[in-house]
């Protein structure tokens, strides 16, 4: 004997059925800046010789392609579930935080090629083109970082998009500060040690992020979920002797989910029924974990072991 029960919370983020769907906008006004920003810096690298803002405009483009695959992420997280795909392509959003993470790590690897060439043969950068160029990126990423500042704690992909600025950001302050010392002491060293250093801001961000990554793919537990904890408040509620098969993942940012076999005493059915034993598991969780979506089935004493038998 079991009953299965879904229990949802209501998140206002989520209106277009994930957490990044509710940054849609924002996501490609960011595009729009971070493509401008990329062709401003290109264009600036060349005329004034400086590695550091090709390198900053290099990054600009690897942004551009992950905030594109971030946006058509989410036209795909957007399609309505199917009897094939009963989550819909929600995970798509996780697939593109992972690609993030693959191009990321592979600009950061450039970057460091690169700047090591540049000791190698050394260019005469032109500090003043540069600092200008540096200081147009700097106001454009800003702008960038204030409409994913909220996102970015709500989804794994907004997240992605947004540390691809932030590294931006930082190269930008970077190459301004490589430019006022060549500028200062005509030192051209600084470029690529500037370049080096934006390279070097890349990876520990990057890694972050494919740690939080592949935990979703590997299906861990979600943040703020102790197993362990949900388990003692399930025993805790009377009548339960037991819970087994209990498993808690995350389809998509902002979409934790969790199930468990309950075993429930006879005399506990009988007196409260399944309906109000499920709304206390719903009422016990909901008050004290925040997952989305959770499944339990409840089942008399004795169901464990009927189950094993039939498995074998």
């Amino acid at each position: 004997m079991g009953a299965g029960h879904d229990h949802g919370h209501a998140h206002g983020a989520r209106a277009g059925g994930t957490a990044t769907a509710a940054y849609r906008g924002r996501l490609r006004v960011a595009l729009a800046i971070t493509l401008f920003v990329m062709v401003v810096q290109i264009v600036g690298g060349m005329l004034a010789d400086s590695l550091a803002l090709v390198a900053d405009a290099a990054h600009m483009a690897t942004d551009a392609l992950g905030l594109g695959m971030a946006l058509l992420a989410v036209h795909f997280a957007s399609r309505p579930p199917s009897d094939r795909r009963t989550f819909g392509f929600a995970r798509a959003e996780i697939l593109a935080a992972l690609a993030n993470c693959v191009l990321l790590l592979g600009v950061g690897g450039y970057l460091l090629f690169e700047a090591i060439e540049r000791f190698i043969t050394p260019a005469d950068t032109e500090g003043g083109l540069t600092v200008v160029f540096g200081v147009i990126g700097l106001v454009a990423n800003t702008v960038s970082l204030t409409l994913l500042m909220r996102g970015q704690k709500e989804s794994l992909n907004v997240r992605g998009a947004f540390l691809e600025v932030v590294a931006d950001a930082l190269g930008s302050v970077t190459v301004i500060v490589s430019a006022l010392v060549i500028l200062a002491t005509g030192w051209q060293a600084a470029d690529p040690i500037a370049s080096l250093v934006i390279g070097v801001m890349i990876v520990p961000r990057t890694w972050r992020l494919l740690r939080e990554t592949l935990d979703v793919l590997l299906e861990a537990a979600p943040k703020g979920v102790d197993i362990a904890e949900v388990r003692a408040h399930i025993l805790a509620l009377d009548g339960v002797e037991d819970v087994h098969d209990l498993h808690a993942w995350t389809i998509t940012s902002g979409l934790p989910v969790l199930s468990a076999h309950v075993v429930v005493s006879g005399e506990a059915l009988t007196a409260f029924g399944h309906e109000k034993m499920l709304h206390e598991l719903q009422g016990c969780l909901g008050d004290h974990f925040d997952v989305e979506h959770c499944t339990f089935q409840l089942e008399p004493g004795g169901h464990a072991e009927h189950e094993a038998r039939l498995c074998h």
